[in-house]
């Protein structure tokens, strides 16, 4: 398995990730991890739009990717991995996903969150998962795009 990125980024697809994420990543395939976007078909044809030409495309549930991942069905492609939250993103590695690092790219305010960066806002439940996945180990950046710094979220989060 060759993932290649992991981002939070609640508008999954769009400009960003289509064109400068996945360039300058290589993917070979954007996997979108979702359980509300796998049963949306709305949403399913506008993943399929606005994924690059010539870039693979899987939309799957939390419960599908494990599997999936963890069974090795990626391991010769450059895979990004992109999750609409917080949660999803510490659910699969909960669930065994071998993830170092996660990138927290654009989660926009809404009630009870605060912003931390321009593109952030995080509830105190995001916070107190982004504090254990630390503590475990695991790399976490707020980082808008590639050129912008990969610092830590910790920074941010005061």
């Amino acid at each position: 398995m060759a993932i290649e990125h992991a981002r939070v980024d609640e508008r999954l697809i769009h400009g960003q990730v289509a064109t400068v994420w996945t360039n300058t990543l290589g993917a070979q395939r954007i996997m979108v991890v979702n359980d509300l976007a796998v049963k949306d078909q709305l949403q399913i044809g506008a993943l399929k739009m606005a994924k690059p030409p010539g870039v693979k495309l899987s939309i799957l549930s939390k419960r599908k990717a494990i599997e999936k991942i963890l069974a090795g069905n990626y391991k010769e492609e450059n895979v990004f991995l992109i999750t609409k939250d917080i949660q999803d993103m510490a659910d699969l590695i909960d669930g065994g996903v071998p993830l170092n690092t996660i990138n927290v790219g654009n989660i926009s305010q809404k009630e009870g969150s605060r912003p931390i960066k321009k593109s952030v806002a995080l509830t105190q439940t995001d916070i107190q998962t982004i504090k254990r996945l630390d503590e475990q180990g695991i790399i976490i950046t707020a980082q808008m795009i590639p050129s912008e710094s990969d610092e830590t979220i910790l920074n941010f989060i005061k």
